[in-house]
């Protein structure tokens, strides 16, 4: 179960902020994805190499649980540098497809 406010029992789990940075510091939420320790990789899910965004070991994205989360959640702050534009936009097309939408590689 997603927690919908920082005071709910929950797991912390490190996620992958992809709303805009606009979105980010006028609003209450951020749209993220979770990043878990492993796990198959496939359309929707998405290896992310250690040091990524500050990681410390090999993850993997899963696209498909994008959820929005209460900004008190991420008390911590980034764990590192932004993942770059390669990892966002690959990201973005696995969010894509699992909202149905046929998405082909660049």
């Amino acid at each position: 179960m997603t927690p919908g406010r920082p005071e709910d029992l929950h797991q912390p789990r490190t996620v992958l902020v992809v709303s805009s940075n606009v979105r980010n510091r006028l609003r209450d939420h951020v749209a993220v994805i979770p990043v878990y320790s492993e796990g198959a990789l496939g359309p929707t899910h998405l290896g992310l190499p250690t040091g990524s965004g500050g990681i410390r070991h090999d993850s993997v994205l899963f696209c498909e649980e994008i959820t929005t989360l209460d900004r008190g959640f991420l008390r911590r702050g980034p764990l590192g540098a932004s993942v770059g534009d390669q990892i966002l936009d690959a990201t973005i097309r696995a969010v894509r497809r699992a909202l149905g939408e046929v998405v082909l590689e660049p």
